[in-house]
């Protein structure tokens, strides 16, 4: 049996055109096309480089079919190719994937792009902020306590994974992004802080009744 994001593919052959679905970007996307990049692969061959790597902090691949469906996409946009498939003694038959010219291009093309200009992102924390006002400060401080244990959580993993990397001698290149999403995550918990002492100081507050005189004020211009 192959793996299913061929016969997936193979369903689909016949001469039906590329959709524009499938050279659509991904996190997920951009992951499998640079480990194509650096030699072929199986699909359990990326999962484990994804783990070993901590690249699943960076990537979404909490469903198992996750790299299957991606490779899908890519197989129909031409992005990568079928190299060779692979059998061990009590395995199932496993297919290699390569990346192709297309494919090499189109990753040129998509980290050009994510690398030079900032994404328009809607992330849910900033909605979250925007609506404090339906809830209670007190409501507000104990929820905004259990994010900075959250926050500081990850800070101590990010400094975990720091000293394994230097203990295994990992170039600083192979670590950037990490880097990044602590410098992130620490701005975050100092940023949240912040507030919660405002909070419990009382310096930020509010009731129903001064919500309504603020937007009955704003509403009359």
């Amino acid at each position: 049996m192959t793996d299913r994001a061929t016969t997936s593919v193979r369903s689909r052959q016949g001469g039906v055109p590329m959709t524009p679905r499938a050279r659509r970007r991904s996190p997920l996307s951009v992951q499998v096309l640079q480990l194509l990049d650096e030699e072929p692969m199986h699909a359990y061959g990326m999962q484990r480089l994804i783990a070993e790597r901590h690249k699943e902090r960076i990537v979404n691949i909490a469903q198992r079919n996750s790299i299957y469906q991606t490779l899908d996409g890519l197989l129909r946009g031409n992005l990568i190719e079928v190299h060779r498939t692979e059998r061990d003694p009590g395995r199932p038959e496993r297919t290699v994937y390569r990346l192709t010219e297309s494919g090499r291009a189109t990753l040129d093309a998509w980290l050009r792009t994510m690398l030079s200009a900032p994404a328009q992102e809607f992330p849910e924390f900033p909605v979250a902020i925007a609506a404090i006002p339906s809830l209670t400060p007190e409501l507000t401080i104990e929820l905004l306590a259990k994010r900075v244990c959250t926050l500081q959580e990850k800070l101590d993993r990010a400094d975990d994974d720091t000293v394994e990397a230097e203990k295994l001698g990992l170039p600083r290149l192979f670590s950037l992004e990490h880097e990044y999403l602590r410098v992130l995550t620490e701005a975050e918990l100092r940023w949240v802080q912040e507030v919660l002492d405002d909070l419990r100081a009382g310096r930020l507050t509010w009731d129903r009744q001064w919500l309504a005189e603020v937007n009955h004020r704003l509403s009359s211009g």
